[in-house]
């Protein structure tokens, strides 16, 4: 599904830092429950578009493109390493009363270019960072989660992470393996929404879903070849939204472990979408249909 990224080393599930209980998602990941800390679904930022040309040392994630630093910048969260900015970017920054948390190094754009993919926008932003402290399965709030069955290309896992921060999507779970790494073109096309949505790293989905379901949520498998119209399941808060890859849809076991599955029903001649325009429709239908029930 997609091109074909690039294959970073995971991390060691063995670091267990008190305040994170897990790993860091992020350009140097580590495996296993990798995550970004915070009660998964407070809101609060994340981050690429084409794979750079120069990692970051050692665990840092790299940023780029005016959204994806913006929100870095302005998220607590998140530790930035180093900062390269036009002086056009730096001044837009000042104009938008966006405090830098180390100064920027002014460079020309083709400084900033010759670290990255001959096709990447950066718009005269590149940052280094830390990757986000990450949530544990049990630390995700109350609301709608997506559970992502192995999508691994990053421009939509980004544009999805992109719509769950449109939508208030309290957290995302993926496996630690079968994922894309949260930096450069994922950070790119989630164009800041790594800030604010969670990602919970597990080792087993169908477990993690399982886990979910004994905390009260619905888990609802959407495939095109469902039961049910989504926009007539008989949905509740909290929501699980199972969303499958590209062309291969819901694994077996992850299909059985949901509890409906549902297809998106449309009126045109073509009936299916790319993964990331059909998990923004789901959001949007399932966001309705509990904003009804809840009044």
């Amino acid at each position: 599904m997609g091109p074909s990224r690039e294959k970073l080393p995971k991390p060691d599930p063995r670091d267990k830092n008190p305040l994170m209980r897990g790993k860091n998602w992020g350009g140097g990941a580590k495996s296993g429950r990798e995550r970004h800390r915070r009660p998964a679904g407070s809101g609060r930022p994340r981050q690429g578009l084409s794979e750079p040309r120069q990692r970051p040392a050692g665990d840092l994630v790299l940023l780029y493109g005016w959204h994806t630093v913006r929100a870095a910048l302005e998220n607590p969260a998140r530790r930035i390493r180093r900062l390269y900015a036009t002086e056009n970017a730096a001044r837009r920054l000042a104009e938008a009363g966006v405090a830098a948390k180390i100064a920027p190094e002014i460079v020309r754009p083709e400084t900033i270019a010759a670290k990255l993919s001959p096709d990447a926008v950066h718009q005269g932003l590149y940052a280094e960072a830390d990757p986000l402290p990450v949530p544990e399965l049990e630390d995700i709030a109350p609301g709608v989660t997506l559970v992502l069955d192995q999508i691994t290309d990053p421009h939509n896992f980004g544009a999805i992470v992109r719509s769950a921060a449109a939508f208030a999507v309290s957290a995302i779970v993926t496996t630690a393996r079968h994922s894309p790494d949260a930096s450069g073109v994922l950070a790119k096309s989630a164009s800041g929404g790594l800030e604010h949505v969670p990602i919970v790293l597990v080792q087993n989905l169908a477990r993690a879903m399982t886990e979910l379901k004994d905390r009260g949520f619905l888990l609802v498998g959407l495939d095109e070849a469902g039961d049910i119209d989504l926009a007539a399941a008989p949905l509740r808060s909290p929501l699980a939204l199972v969303i499958g890859a590209e062309g291969k849809g819901l694994r077996q076991l992850t299909r059985a472990t949901c509890e409906i599955v549902a297809r998106l029903d449309l009126p045109g001649a073509i009936k299916s979408l790319n993964v990331s325009n059909a998990t923004a429709l789901a959001l949007l239908l399932a966001t309705r249909q509990l904003q009804k029930i809840q009044g």
